[in-house]
């Protein structure tokens, strides 16, 4: 099994120039041709940033919604209580609780993608860093998931919203799409990715922001881009 996908995942990168920076259009276009997956393959873009997120004034972090959404189902879990316990489960959020909710996360039972609260809670939410920190789950007012808008969180994050944040080598990638997405859709997505990220750029980001960009499929390769056609309007 492990030489048939191998096998598949070296048949995809055949006859590529990996010096070459491809033009967005053409890198989709490439991958969608390529995709040999019995899945329904992400499209990840990577941006290679010019900052150290050692320094506070350096952190990239926010949230895009992505006009033609992920093509991933998102689970939500919501922490409320009361009349915004049931905005939530109106909103469609897949878990909503406080205290029971709390002590199922501590337990190590993740059953949701994303994670909401109404300021309230964070108290309660508070003792559960050590258990969402180190997933990138923890509720954060800059990204829109500590709120007292819950039935709008819920939506967003079922719509599309991605959050990201630059890790410590200075890179930020996230899914944006599927490959049986249309090709101006993804084009759209990506370039709406690229954009949140520059506009997240931190006063203490000295230089070239934006060092390169590249876009890969889950089996296919990764393709070096051109970071004129990504961050063109």
């Amino acid at each position: 099994m492990a030489k048939k996908i191998a096998k598949r995942v070296a048949k995809t990168r055949e006859g590529i120039d990996f010096d070459k920076q491809f033009d967005l259009a053409e890198a989709i276009a490439l991958l969608k041709e390529r995709a040999s997956a019995k899945f329904d393959e992400t499209i990840e873009v990577s941006m290679n940033l010019g900052v150290d997120p050692r320094h506070a004034d350096q952190m990239v972090r926010g949230v895009v919604n992505l006009p033609n959404g992920t093509g991933r189902t998102v689970r939500v879990a919501v922490f409320a209580r009361g009349d915004k316990a049931d905005e939530a489960k109106a909103a469609g959020a897949d878990i909503v609780g406080a205290e029971d909710l709390v002590e199922i996360v501590q337990k190590g039972e993740i059953n949701f993608d994303r994670c909401i609260a109404t300021p309230d809670m964070m108290p309660l939410v508070g003792r559960l860093g050590k258990v969402l920190g180190p997933r990138g789950m923890m509720p954060n007012p800059k990204v829109g998931t500590v709120t007292v808008d819950v039935a709008g969180a819920v939506k967003a994050s079922k719509g599309g919203a991605v959050e990201f944040r630059v890790e410590k080598a200075g890179i930020i990638h996230a899914g944006v799409g599927k490959v049986s997405f249309d090709a101006k859709a993804l084009e759209e997505n990506v370039k709406a990715f690229a954009d949140a990220v520059i506009k997240a750029k931190p006063t203490g980001a000295k230089g070239n922001y934006v060092k390169r960009v590249a876009l890969s499929s889950t089996m296919g390769p990764g393709l070096k881009l051109d970071v004129a056609s990504v961050t063109a309007a």
